[in-house]
């Protein structure tokens, strides 16, 4: 949807963007044949269906995030507010917007995979904390040795993405619960160098940070709905 801003044509899906949105698309195509075939009496496939259908847009508009902040990104070349020209600062602040949507985007999507794989796994996560997060439910199946075809490499994948995955939570806490993301640099610099230009954040990590828990949400999605496909034709 969001490529015409670079002169491209719509996207086509490959690759891990293709093989997550497969697994989604045979779970929910799966779960609908059991509903037309009276086998849902309560309302649970009905209700994982929606959850799926919901993911599949999810990660449709999480991609186009990631997508558009690492087009901007790429175009902005200065070191230092300071330095932009006008155009600069117009793609920087493009990039800002959809770094920001991507991040917040992400967290969400994930935190929606929870929801469903708490229920349709009957994990019971909500009696230990009734707002809960991706990674609670990943927890509680860890400490109950819950499905271990699951669990192990879903924990090897958040793992492996630690120190990304920390500095992205940090900068959705911050810019959910205090400041602006972007400015918390500013803020810094003017403590330590209040008259010196303002750096710009480290894009390249960002984005790089971006690009990776991308990669992981597209595994974690396969795997998981791999799983459910088989969990609901044992």
């Amino acid at each position: 949807m969001l490529r015409f801003m670079f002169g491209e044509p719509p996207r086509t899906d490959a690759g891990k963007l293709l093989e997550a949105n497969q697994a989604m698309e045979q779970y929910a195509a799966l779960l609908n044949k059991r509903i037309e075939q009276g086998r849902d009496n309560d309302h649970k496939l009905r209700k994982y269906e929606i959850y799926t259908l919901g993911l599949i847009s999810s990660l449709d508009e999480l991609e186009q995030s990631v997508y558009a902040a690492g087009k901007y990104a790429e175009l902005v070349k200065s070191e230092t507010v300071e330095g932009m020209t006008e155009a600069e600062e117009m793609d920087y602040r493009r990039y800002v917007y959809f770094d920001k949507n991507a991040f917040i985007r992400l967290f969400s999507l994930l935190d929606k995979l929870g929801t469903l794989m708490n229920d349709y796994l009957h994990l019971e996560t909500e009696r230990e904390k009734p707002h809960f997060s991706f990674y609670t439910v990943l927890r509680r199946m860890v400490e109950r040795n819950a499905y271990p075809e699951l669990t192990v490499p879903l924990h090897k994948l958040k793992d492996e993405g630690k120190e990304a995955m920390n500095r992205m939570r940090k900068r959705r806490n911050t810019e959910i619960h205090y400041m602006n993301s972007e400015m918390q640099d500013d803020l810094k610099q003017n403590h330590e160098a209040y008259f010196e230009p303002h750096q710009l954040e480290n894009l390249s990590q960002q984005t790089q940070d971006l690009a990776q828990m991308m990669d992981l949400v597209l595994e974690t999605l396969k795997l998981t709905f791999h799983h459910a496909y088989s969990q609901i034709n044992k």
